[in-house]
């Protein structure tokens, strides 16, 4: 058995994998230092996924994040925040781009209403979900991820029959 492998046998922490006491630099440096080609190519294709879909793309990037980025779960969960962000953002200029470039002014779908309460609720929502996820215990976060996650997959199943 290799010494971190003994380590975690033993529940001594891995010295790559952030820890709640580390200071932010470092929090940051081990789990910048985890990051693999991997994880970018599937945060890459989760992000085609998110940019189309939406629905459930912060528990698959939860998931992927958990497996692949060795961080406590409150960085992960601020991580996937970022990633959402950016996926949206790109994915709603893409779509007001394409919107006034190809459609006739009589022809364009964009209801700037919608997107306005969209814009605010989702912003609302990232920074209580931010802030919340902060101060949760890790298991508990941990537990409402997997929670939502499974009522999604429900809801979505549910809906294909």
């Amino acid at each position: 058995m290799g010494e971190a492998a003994g380590r975690r046998a033993h529940g001594d922490p891995d010295p790559q994998t952030p820890q709640p006491g580390d200071s932010p630099e470092a929090a940051a440096k081990k789990a910048t230092d985890s990051v693999r080609w991997p994880l970018v190519l599937l945060v890459f294709l989760a992000g085609i996924y998110g940019g189309y879909f939406v629905a459930a793309q912060g528990i698959l990037l939860m998931a992927l994040l958990g497996i692949f980025l060795a961080a406590t779960i409150q960085h992960a969960n601020g991580v996937k925040n970022l990633l959402v962000a950016f996926v949206n953002l790109t994915a709603a200029l893409s779509y007001i781009v394409v919107d006034y470039l190809i459609r006739e002014p009589e022809d364009r779908v964009i209801l700037w209403g919608v997107v306005l309460v969209i814009a605010i609720g989702s912003t609302l929502g990232g920074l209580v979900g931010a802030w919340v996820g902060r101060r949760l215990n890790p298991v508990v976060l941990r537990s409402v991820i997997i929670i939502l996650g499974l009522v999604a997959l429900g809801v979505m199943v549910n809906d294909l029959l």
